[in-house]
């Protein structure tokens, strides 16, 4: 394994909970389509896949097992990229619904999402303290690392007490998710915000930036200005460029070494990627 102190890691998020084919005839939707295009970003350079799934008739937000297990069971059988799943399909589910595909699929990471928030204008995005406790000591049990998702200052201080309580082990990973209606604006002076403070509360933190939509490269441009990690992809973005739609998330991957490479960095493998974040699991070996 080479020197890690130059690799950025590159998380790739395919499909999200919500695009649809009438907003993009690209967005990868059924098993089959997002394994495919997971497997392309992950030749392509990708060190991370978080996944979602959708409904197999509306093909909305969906926590439906057999569909993670489709999807996983592809993905590993033709790529060591590290598994991200989601605990977040849609809004509303059951807890045990939120966290059956970590617990029996056994990924590296898994969504965390730290806090209760408005959801766009017309939604709540509901994650009690109670269901938070139980999700982190659930992850611990399964030996998943937690991606903390931060959507507000607030979810940074939801994580302390969390490590506190012993439902979170440091050091912790955290992901931005700025740009959402709901949450903090995608601006770099967002970003820079909750960087220092997440720095602040947890010593020895690890983190990775993304802003959706037309905050996409002004949060990646600084993300990448503090050796933040990154995520890209049809999750967050369906624009390659304004008026433009990206054709595949691969073109995001690809964008992304170039951009990099400017100032002397790369895309982390996924064993890179396993040592940074300190991960116990090896999904390569899961049946």
């Amino acid at each position: 394994m080479s020197d890690l102190k130059n690799k950025t890691i590159l998380t790739v998020a395919c499909t999200g909970a919500w695009p649809k084919k009438e907003d993009s005839p690209y967005i990868p939707i059924t098993p089959q389509e997002e394994a495919e295009e997971i497997i392309k970003c992950w030749e392509a350079g990708a060190s991370i896949a978080h996944i979602h799934v959708r409904d197999p008739e509306t093909f909305g937000a969906s926590m439906n097992f057999d569909q993670f297990a489709k999807t996983v069971e592809i993905v590993r059988a033709n790529t060591d990229i590290v598994i991200n799943l989601t605990t977040s399909g849609g809004l509303g589910v059951p807890d045990e619904l939120r966290m059956k595909p970590f617990q029996e699929l056994k990924p590296e990471i898994s969504s965390f999402d730290c806090g209760t928030m408005n959801w766009q204008d017309n939604a709540i995005f509901e994650n009690s303290p109670q269901f938070l406790e139980k999700l982190g000591y659930a992850m611990q049990e399964a030996d998943v690392k937690p991606e903390i998702e931060i959507f507000d200052m607030g979810m940074i201080e939801n994580a302390a007490r969390l490590v506190k309580k012993g439902a979170l082990v440091g050091p912790v990973h955290f992901q931005f998710v700025i740009g959402v209606l709901g949450g903090m604006a995608a601006t770099p002076e967002n970003l820079f915000t909750l960087a220092d403070y997440a720095e602040k509360l947890h010593p020895g933190c690890t983190w990775g930036a993304l802003g959706v939509g037309r905050g996409h490269l002004p949060v990646m441009l600084a993300a990448m200005s503090r050796n933040g990690h990154l995520r890209v992809g049809m999750e967050d973005n369906l624009l390659f460029k304004k008026g433009q739609l990206a054709t595949s998330n691969v073109e995001f991957v690809e964008r992304t070494k170039r951009m990099l490479a400017e100032i002397d960095r790369e895309i982390a493998s996924p064993d890179d990627a396993r040592a940074i974040l300190n991960l116990k699991n090896c999904n390569t070996k899961k049946k």
